[in-house]
C-alpha cells in the first residue's frame, strides 16, 4: 500500500470513506439498507490490506458512523488514522441550517 505523510502522520494513499456505512442526518439509508456487520467486515478488511485512513463525520448517522468505527477498531485503534468532520448543528437527528 502506498502511503503519504500528512504532518506527523503516515496514512495510506487510499482512504475509506465511511458515509455509506451509516447514512447521513435526514437520509439514514441513502445508499440502501445499513448492514452493520458488513460495514465492520469492510473496515477490518481495509486494515488487513494496509489501508489505515478512514473518513467519517458526526453527521453520518448522525453520530452512528463514529460509533461504528469505534466498534470496528476496538483492539486495532493503533492501526488507524481517522479524519472526522464536526461542528454541525444537529437536533433530533436532523441537520439544522
Amino acid at each position: 500500500m502506498h502511503t503519504r505523510r500528512i504532518g506527523p502522520l503516515t496514512v495510506s494513499a487510499l482512504g475509506l470513506g465511511c458515509m455509506g456505512m451509516a447514512g447521513t442526518a435526514g437520509a439514514a439509508a441513502m445508499y440502501g439498507a445499513v448492514d452493520r456487520a458488513e460495514a465492520i467486515a469492510t473496515i477490518h478488511h481495509a486494515l488487513d490490506i494496509g489501508l489505515n485512513f478512514f473518513d467519517t463525520a458526526e453527521i453520518y448517522g448522525p453520530f452512528a458512523n463514529e460509533e461504528l468505527l469505534a466498534e470496528a477498531l476496538a483492539g486495532r485503534r493503533h492501526q488507524a488514522v481517522i479524519a472526522t468532520k464536526f461542528g454541525f448543528r444537529i437536533e433530533g437527528g436532523k441537520l439544522l441550517a
